[in-house]
């Protein structure tokens, strides 16, 4: 917590605003547009919340289908199947880990040859980092798809000088307990489009009519944020370069501490942009570290230190078998050789030395 926190929380109680509508809602909303450079944002409750109104928006079908990066948590998916359509996953390239704009481009000639486009493109930043958006929305913009980025781990990443999220139809933040700011729960829709802003914002809120009394056309949800969590998101937006620069600094403690071992390699930061480092990843060859990445996790456990395997690829998931995926195996590789490493801007040297000193001990005692 930065400290502001409580004092905008009373300033909420004081008021009496503690519905999911008032003045620091709107004050959220402006500030977080204003800080990524765009016209338009909605707040609601949680980055999923924001993905699926994007793609309610889109007014899909059932049978359409949605490209989607396979190297993500299911999240970045799930909306896609909420609205009937079918997602079909797209393979990282190795530069940022993100969806290979190589593989959009095969994908979507090969659908343009079979008559079926899909209706849009999801994008997400895996692990603080911008997917190269330039090269994606060229070629998306050429059969005519939106873009929807879904930047929930990337906040306060820049791609080529900007702000995440400002390069497509619509983007999608998180601010989950687990990320760089946090509202306990919540999320944002930023778009351009003032009126996917505001039809979204409508759906947020049951869809009702605008008339005086309660009448409803289309099928809503209960998706806004509350102004007391927005309380939570102001104090948290004014220390979130604060928080990149901690979590940056994380990371390169582990690179001068851990990147001299045999046989461990680290989340490359591609040259388009500057990643949050939301979380620290290390990348382990067994064969010359003599080690594993699901040996050292629990080496951590062992110590009481929490470490995590990265996401395993959607394409892989039990609950989107049969769904199509076009890629080689770099995802498969991440998931099998990536640890996310304690990686929280609280911490200290002292907790760094203590991760440090674990993975140094296993690294090079038994080398093929």
């Amino acid at each position: 917590m930065s400290g502001r926190e409580q004092q905008y929380i009373a300033e909420v109680f004081a008021s009496n605003w503690v519905a999911p509508v008032g003045p620091q809602l709107t004050r959220f909303e402006e500030q977080f547009a204003r800080y990524l450079g765009l016209p338009y944002a909605a707040a609601v409750a949680s980055g999923t919340a924001a993905l699926h109104l994007a793609l309610r928006c889109l007014d899909l079908s059932a049978g359409d289908e949605v490209l989607c990066s396979t190297f993500t948590f299911c999240a970045s998916a799930n909306p896609i199947v909420y609205e009937g359509a079918r997602p079909v996953f797209l393979d990282s390239e190795r530069t940022s880990w993100n969806m290979d704009p190589q593989l959009l481009e095969e994908e979507l000639a090969a659908c343009a040859k079979r008559g079926q486009l899909p209706k849009a493109v999801v994008v997400v930043d895996i692990l603080g980092q911008s997917a190269d958006m330039d090269a994606i929305n060229q070629i998306a913009a050429r059969y005519e798809l939106p873009v929807m980025e879904d930047a929930a781990e990337a906040l306060g990443a820049t791609y080529r000088g900007r702000q995440v999220g400002t390069d497509c139809w619509a983007s999608i933040f998180s601010f989950n307990g687990n990320k760089i700011i946090t509202t306990s729960g919540g999320g944002m829709l930023c778009s351009t489009d003032e009126t996917l802003i505001r039809r979204a914002v409508s759906l947020a809120t049951q869809a009702r009519d605008p008339v005086p009394y309660y009448q409803h056309s289309t099928i809503g949800y209960n998706y806004r944020l509350s102004n007391v969590l927005a309380a939570v998101g102001l104090a948290q937006l004014e220390v979130l370069d604060q928080r990149v620069a901690a979590r940056r600094r994380v990371n390169q403690v582990y690179r001068q501490r851990l990147g001299g071992l045999p046989g461990i390699g680290f989340a490359p930061e591609a040259p388009f942009g500057r990643a949050n480092c939301w979380l620290s990843v290390i990348q382990v060859d067994p064969a010359r570290s003599g080690t594993t990445s699901e040996q050292i996790r629990l080496a951590l456990e062992a110590e009481n230190i929490e470490a995590r395997a990265v996401w395993k690829p959607l394409h892989r998931q039990p609950v989107f078998a049969g769904c199509r995926y076009r890629g080689g195996g770099v995802a498969d590789e991440l998931f099998q050789t990536c640890l996310c490493l304690p990686s929280g801007s609280a911490l200290t040297d002292d907790d760094l030395e203590r991760v440090i000193q674990v993975v140094r001990a296993l690294v090079g005692r038994n080398p093929a």
